[in-house]
């Protein structure tokens, strides 16, 4: 069976405040809506000082989503943590952790693009020391307990309703991330497939007295799926937004950087031959979906700034057409 998340960043270049307001509204209204429909997880995504209004803060969406769900989990990919002073930020998740009733996840990034570190005014030469120890400081302030932090002695309250704290994954794709991930106690979320990060992540674990924990998989198919009943008609009038949103993340992305969602097209037709994005009628997603060609259903409703009625199409679709069928077949 396959699985299904939603994801959402907020991107939509050119968009003026009204245009905003209404992508934040309908985001919320679409996770009430997939909390209903047996969504298996909502996803939210971060990044700073980016053109076409990237999602900055995750954390008050993530609490719009939990407010407005029962069941759904939500989870915050990846956190940029570098970017947060580490007690407040562990005050933030555990109370949200309460609101959610522990539906909240994430996974911790460094982060790669050095502007976003010059927009905070954060030293980019030490990033990698700099989020060891703000994540060793939030395990920490998660006990309850007072410690000392530079030199001034603090606690944090609220605990976590989770215990010891929500899950937490680190994410990256380098062996250096993977050993990251192992030598603090995280689970672990590798941007691709190399079986290298899943060796060096599980050896560190053991090294430090560990059994490995939950490795994310990169899923198998296509990263981001809009369903439509005229895929063609979808392509011709909003294929645009879809090559807004893979020639900003290619302009972000570093010469040796790898991930399962990089498409380096320059045209619409070029991303309809590769794959990367795909928009299926609901016939189509459902054999694909049956055949095992696509195991995890990424949808991507708001991709690009998409209006409302393509974005709700598609999670209509999904919602109450493919799913359904799979269930019955």
């Amino acid at each position: 069976m396959a699985h299904f998340v939603t994801r959402y960043d907020f991107r939509a270049p050119g968009a003026d405040p009204a245009t905003r307001r209404e992508l934040f509204g309908r985001a919320v209204e679409q996770a009430a809506y997939l909390d209903e429909h047996g969504e298996d997880a909502l996803m939210l995504s971060e990044h700073h000082a980016a053109e076409d209004g990237y999602l900055p803060s995750p954390i008050p969406v993530a609490s719009a989503f939990a407010a407005v769900t029962s069941r759904v989990p939500i989870t915050v990919s990846a956190l940029l943590a570098n970017f947060y002073d580490p007690i407040r930020l562990a005050e933030e998740i555990a109370v949200l952790d309460h609101l959610s009733g522990g539906r909240v996840s994430y996974t911790i990034g460094l982060g790669y693009r050095r502007e976003e570190y010059d927009h905070f005014g954060r030293p980019w030469s030490t990033r990698g020391a700099d989020i060891e120890r703000v994540i060793q400081v939030l395990q920490q302030a998660w006990t309850g307990e007072p410690f000392e932090l530079d030199g001034r002695r603090v606690r944090v309250t609220p605990t976590p309703y989770s215990q010891p704290h929500p899950m937490l994954f680190y994410g990256g794709g380098s062996p250096a991330a993977a050993r990251r991930a192992g030598r603090l106690g995280l689970h672990f979320a590798p941007q691709h497939g190399d079986p290298e990060l899943h060796a060096a992540y599980e050896e560190e674990c053991r090294a430090h007295g560990r059994e490995p924990g939950v490795i994310l998989r990169s899923p198998k198919g296509p990263a981001n799926v809009f369903c439509a009943e005229d895929p063609d008609a979808f392509w011709g009038k909003y294929g645009h937004h879809l090559l807004a949103d893979a020639t900003s993340y290619a302009a972000w992305r570093g010469s040796e950087q790898r991930s399962y969602v990089q498409d380096d097209s320059t045209t619409v037709a070029e991303m309809r031959a590769a794959g990367v994005y795909v928009v299926l009628s609901p016939d189509d997603l459902v054999e694909r979906c049956r055949s095992r060609e696509i195991r995890l259903v990424t949808s991507h409703p708001m991709c690009g700034g998409l209006p409302a009625e393509p974005s709700w199409e598609s999670v209509r679709l999904v919602s109450e057409v493919v799913r359904p069928a799979l269930a019955a077949g």
